[in-house]
């Protein structure tokens, strides 16, 4: 059974904290799904990945491809996993199921701190997720590292 863990970008844009996070799945061996809501931003967050240094590089690819179920880490707006991901990275508000979590390694939902909007919709997926009986972490970058700020256990 797996968790989701929540992170409140404060400090961090998106596309200097998802690089990260996807190195720290790759390193656990994991293979992830970004899952995002607008296609354009995702095309922008796969530009920045393919940008990064070479000794961060971090193979991935946008779905819709011929080798969808072979890339490490594939960008989507769609539901489903094609790549036989264990872990799953949400941007955007993108939805998740207690389902996901429990049948995953790890859910990652990523935030903006400095969008009212979405700090609600992180609070709403919480509170679904963890009414499910799901495992949850909330991390906050507010003091400028990222701080474990509270924790539920699965029910």
């Amino acid at each position: 059974m797996g968790a989701a863990y929540f992170y409140h970008l404060t400090q961090s844009a998106l596309d200097q904290a998802l690089p990260m996070l996807l190195g720290k799945a790759r390193e656990a061996g994991w293979r992830i799904v970004v899952r995002g809501t607008d296609a354009a931003h995702l095309d922008h967050l796969d530009q920045k990945l393919w940008l990064g240094r070479d000794d961060d590089f971090l193979p991935h690819g946008q779905a819709g491809g011929a080798h969808d179920a072979h890339q490490p880490i594939l960008l989507t707006t769609d539901a489903a996993i094609p790549n036989g991901a264990s872990c799953i990275m949400t941007v955007n508000g993108a939805a998740i199921s207690a389902d996901e979590v429990q049948n995953l390694e790890r859910v990652c939902v990523l935030f903006d701190g400095l969008d009212e909007s979405a700090v609600a919709h992180a609070r709403t997926q919480w509170k679904a997720l963890t009414d499910a009986g799901c495992a949850a972490q909330y991390w906050s970058e507010e003091s400028g590292r990222w701080e474990k700020k509270a924790e539920k256990s699965a029910a």
